[in-house]
């Protein structure tokens, strides 16, 4: 299983999510088996490391993000990964607006769809806001790749 999650600039929540999941995974000791990767709707940031606020906060916490910034490549992308989760909404439309086939289609998931304690719709930006944005989106992708994990066990 390959699971690819993707934000706007690929700097703040999908390489937390990144972390956060292949830290879920590593405890499990299902790296075998399972792998993800991050990336963003858009290219600003390609070969950028995450936004270092996001780093520091997920440090705090215990996870690693190490990921590079990378453009969405839908000419690949669909193909190397079962699932596609967005952050937002915004992210949901935009995969959408990029699929070739159905089953394209069929792989893009809302990841406060996988959520279990948390009644947020959506993961929102951290990017211009303060502190506690940071600490909110690690609370949500806690709660999301814990759902997820278990989603894809069963």
């Amino acid at each position: 299983m390959r699971v690819l999650f993707v934000c706007l600039g690929n700097i703040c929540r999908s390489p937390a999510a990144e972390g956060i999941f292949q830290h879920f995974v590593n405890e499990q000791a299902l790296s075998s088996s399972i792998s993800c990767d991050s990336a963003g709707i858009i290219g600003f940031h390609s070969g950028n490391r995450a936004d270092s606020r996001m780093i520091t906060h997920a440090h705090d916490r215990g996870y690693a993000v190490t990921s590079i910034s990378r453009q969405f490549d839908p000419n690949t992308d669909f193909d190397d990964f079962d699932l596609i989760i967005g952050m937002d909404r915004d992210n949901i439309e935009a995969l959408h607006g990029m699929t070739r086939t159905e089953e394209d289609a069929k792989k893009i998931q809302l990841m406060t769809r996988y959520t279990t304690k948390s009644s947020h719709d959506v993961v929102p930006d951290p990017y211009y806001g303060g502190s506690d944005g940071f600490d909110l989106v690690l609370d949500l992708l806690e709660d999301a790749c814990s759902g997820l994990l278990e989603s894809i066990q069963k």
